[in-house]
Formats: C-alpha cells, sequence, structure tokens
C-alpha cells in the first residue's frame, strides 16, 4: 500500500481537538505520514501572520491537507480567512468546493465555485470616516472559471442519480447571473443522460427546507454556494456535522479538506467537540486519494457509533466518541 504524505493544520479552536480524532481514524484504516502545522490566529498574534510568506510551497509536495478549523473572537474573520484559509485555495487552484449532506432521507451535494466569483479581491474603499464613505466590491466571473465547476458538477450528477440543479440570480443580477445561465446550458448539451433546472437562488433556498429530498447536485457560485451548503447541513440535522473538501480535480496541486464548522471557541478546550465533520472530511480525503475501501469502512462505522456528544444531547467526550468509533472499525 502506497503511504500518503498528510499536512495537517489544526488551527483554532476545537481545531486541535477534532483533527487528532481524525488522524486517528485515517492511522487505523491506512498508512499515512503527517507533518504538522501551527498555523493559527494564535500565530498571527505571535508572529504577525497566519502562515509564513512561504507556506504554500511548504504544502505543495503534499498529497493532501487536512485542515481544523480557523479563527479567533479577537481576530476580524476577513484577516485570519484571507491569511490562511483563502490562500491556500486560490494558490492551489481548489475551484471545487464539495459539500455532501447525508441525512434525514437527503443525499445531496453542492458545488460550490471556490476561487472567483462575488469573493474577489477587487475593490476598496473611499472617503473612510467620512459621511460620504463608499465601498465597492466587484464579483469576477471568468468562462473558464465558470465552465470548469459546471463541467464538474455535471460529471457528478451522472456518476449519481442524474439531476443537477444550478442556482442562479439572472432576475436580478444583470450581467453575472446570466452568463453563469449560459455557460451552464453549454454545458448540459455535453451531458444530455442528466437532467438538469435552474433555480433563483431565494426560491431555491426555500425549496432546500421545504423539500431538501428532491435535490441531488447543486451547482452554485461561491457566495451563493457557501450560503446554500450551510443551509442545506442545518437541514439535515446540524452545520457541525458537516464535512467539505476544497478539490484542484486535476491534481496539479494538493487538495485541502475541512469541516464545515467554525472554531467554536465556546467549547474550545472542554473535550466536548463532535469529531463527525473532520472524520467526515478525512473521508472525502480517503475517497479523493482512491482509497475508497478505507473510505466506506469509516462511514461505515460513523452510521453504526451509538456514541453522541452534547450538541446532539448525549454526553460523549470527544475521546470517547473516537474510542467507539475506533473500536468499530
Amino acid at each position: 500500500m502506497t503511504k500518503h504524505h498528510i499536512a495537517l493544520i489544526p488551527g483554532d479552536g476545537i481545531g486541535t481537538e477534532v483533527l487528532p480524532a481524525a488522524r486517528r481514524v485515517l492511522d487505523a484504516v491506512g498508512d499515512f505520514s503527517y507533518q504538522e502545522f501551527d498555523w493559527s490566529c494564535e500565530r498571527l498574534a505571535r508572529e504577525g501572520a497566519m502562515m509564513p510568506p512561504d507556506g504554500l510551497a511548504r504544502l505543495r509536495d503534499h498529497d493532501a491537507i487536512l485542515l481544523g478549523a480557523v479563527g479567533a473572537p479577537a481576530v476580524p474573520d476577513h484577516v485570519s480567512l484571507w491569511g490562511l484559509l483563502i490562500p491556500i485555495r486560490r494558490g492551489f487552484q481548489q475551484y471545487v468546493n464539495l459539500r455532501p449532506i447525508r441525512a434525514r432521507g437527503i443525499d445531496m451535494v453542492v458545488v460550490r465555485e471556490n476561487v472567483e466569483g462575488e469573493y474577489s479581491e477587487i475593490g476598496g474603499r473611499l472617503g473612510r470616516g467620512t459621511p460620504d464613505e463608499l465601498a465597492v466590491q466587484e464579483s469576477v466571473f471568468t468562462r473558464k472559471g465558470v465552465g470548469r465547476v459546471a463541467a464538474y458538477a455535471f460529471a457528478l450528477a451522472g456518476r449519481r442519480r442524474g439531476l443537477l440543479t444550478s442556482a442562479t440570480k439572472s432576475n436580478g443580477i444583470v450581467h453575472t447571473m446570466p452568463f453563469w445561465d449560459e455557460i451552464v446550458a453549454e454545458h448540459a448539451a455535453a451531458h444530455p443522460a442528466v437532467r438538469w433546472e435552474q433555480e433563483h437562488v431565494d426560491a431555491l433556498a426555500a425549496k432546500f427546507v421545504l423539500d431538501p429530498g428532491r435535490f441531488d447536485v447543486v451547482v452554485a457560485s461561491n457566495l451563493f454556494g457557501d450560503i446554500l451548503s450551510d443551509l442545506a447541513a442545518a437541514v439535515a440535522g446540524s452545520i457541525g456535522l458537516a464535512p467539505s473538501a476544497n478539490l484542484n480535480p486535476e491534481r496539479a496541486f494538493p487538495s485541502m479538506f475541512e469541516p464545515v464548522h467554525g472554531s467554536a471557541p465556546d467549547i474550545a478546550g472542554q473535550g466536548v467537540a463532535n469529531p463527525t465533520g473532520a472524520i467526515g472530511s478525512a473521508v472525502l480525503m480517503l475517497e479523493h486519494l482512491g482509497l475508497d475501501e478505507a473510505a466506506r469502512r469509516v462511514t461505515d462505522a460513523l452510521s453504526k457509533t451509538s456514541a453522541r456528544t452534547p450538541d446532539l444531547g448525549g454526553s460523549a467526550t470527544t475521546e470517547e466518541f473516537t474510542s467507539r468509533l475506533l473500536s468499530l472499525l
């Protein structure tokens, strides 16, 4: 069996508690070596940056990256995220943010465009502190960027139930969303076996709540995908349990895997954080590395464990949950 070299970034808060749990699970089903990086808000306070200037170069030769959580109450979110998470996503062209949601009769995947769209760096502020102060934020949609995420989503739908839903808002956003719609339609023609539809994002959000079981693959821009995937996870039971993958499908760069939950400073250090999201993210990593049998074993064990942490009304600690899961493995 090939030994895979994994970069670990525990990050902040409960990230330092759930990532060790995910590592123990990985070691139970595969052969891995690890290099851990202390990149975090603590490092920001200590050294003035979330990660060093050569951070991407240090990660470049790893097979994958496993991230715990990012954020601290004393650090503005745009500082922590733009200092670590977003540079990795963009520097390594992890243009697919994959968020599967499986629970309560729901089995959908949100495919979020991950490196452009509404989350661009283009813009600025004028007249700071004056009554006429203004802020401008530009969205950036490229044919390449929309096309490649649409192609990925259609191919994924073809391997699943054959239904793709495209999130749009072309009735109100006059340039970027019609552009998005046109490119999605072009890719639909290349996948005749996939049924597809487009939904305005506000109506789609309502249908996520009212009838989530009807959806299979949902493809969306950076902002819309971010919101919809969190909503879907909450509808399925808890955003704290959801995994995600930041994929470079061409494998020119390492992909990064992370739980959707944040650093949860309110429970950090108490030993009660639920590691399901981190372990589920490790499952996505196993699948990405071609270790499908190992991924299946972990998924089966997760479905059978009776341990419940306090967030789900139980009393199990992080350690107890992990130990019971390992006993099933």
